[in-house]
């Protein structure tokens, strides 16, 4: 019992634009039948939080449930910190923050840009392009329809192609039924500066899903290629290995935790 104890990790579970906490439990039953603990979070306006997408602007409002909850651990506590899809911003800035209670940072599938959506090719590279599949997502315009669209969600319809095509069947519909609009302006207004160098200290692992149709193959590559992570580990899966693949997804994020021992 003591070295299983001794052995054992806490997980900080971010889900991407859409989702939520529920994303992960099939992850979150399978790591705390083995030991170990668990927190997911629901960022603003996602999840079982009761904000409207439309009214969140701001990346700093949309991650503040995040930052919220680092802020309240203490200080000689260090998490794994995930983060799948947009969720990688949110890891980012986690980083910069508590560099001292990170451990590592896993992204998975993630948008890993080192300084936000800064450029051109912040947004080439960490946005998802869907065009090739039509009209796909249902906009929100909080600020007015003259004004850029204030949330996303993906279609009803395109939802198990784009984003589950590998994974079962009950979870794409139970991710039908969950899903939420994301707020996309506040998403993609996400700027880290040069002053917050702390995230320097901590080690991070990128984690590729080589059949998915969110972020492309080559733009995680490219993401790499620009801030390389100390490790890069390969899924053969879609944008969503918490439901095509948990058990290997699992031993991916053990592999990163205790990578750094």
């Amino acid at each position: 019992m003591e070295t299983a104890m001794k052995n054992s990790h806490h997980f900080v579970l971010v889900h991407g634009i859409g989702g939520g906490a529920w994303c992960w439990y099939k992850i979150r039953c399978l790591m705390e039948n083995s030991g170990h603990r668990v927190s997911c979070i629901d960022l603003k306006s996602a999840g079982i939080d009761l904000s409207d997408a439309d009214s969140v602007h701001s990346f700093d409002d949309y991650n503040k449930p995040l930052i919220d909850f680092m802020s309240a651990l203490p200080d000689n506590e260090q998490v794994i910190l995930v983060g799948h899809s947009a969720g990688g911003l949110s890891v980012t800035e986690a980083t910069r923050k508590f560099a001292k209670k990170i451990r590592v940072a896993v992204y998975v599938a993630a948008s890993m840009l080192k300084m936000g959506f800064q450029t051109e090719d912040d947004l080439k590279d960490g946005v998802p392009d869907l065009s090739e599949f039509g009209d796909v997502y249902d906009l929100g315009f909080g600020l007015g329809t003259d004004c850029p669209p204030t949330s996303a969600l993906v279609k009803k319809h395109f939802q198990r192609t784009i984003v589950y095509h590998m994974s079962p069947q009950e979870d794409s519909t139970l991710a039908g039924m969950l899903l939420r609009p994301g707020p996309i302006l506040a998403i993609t207004s996400a700027r880290f500066t040069e002053e917050q160098e702390d995230d320097r200290l901590v080690p991070r692992v990128y984690i590729k899903t080589l059949l998915d149709r969110v972020i492309k193959p080559h733009q995680q590559d490219t993401m790499i290629k620009r801030w390389p992570p100390s490790q890069v580990y390969v899924l053969d899966t879609d944008h969503s290995p918490f439901f095509s693949s948990p058990f290997l997804l699992l031993g991916l994020f053990l592999k990163a935790a205790d990578s750094c021992n």
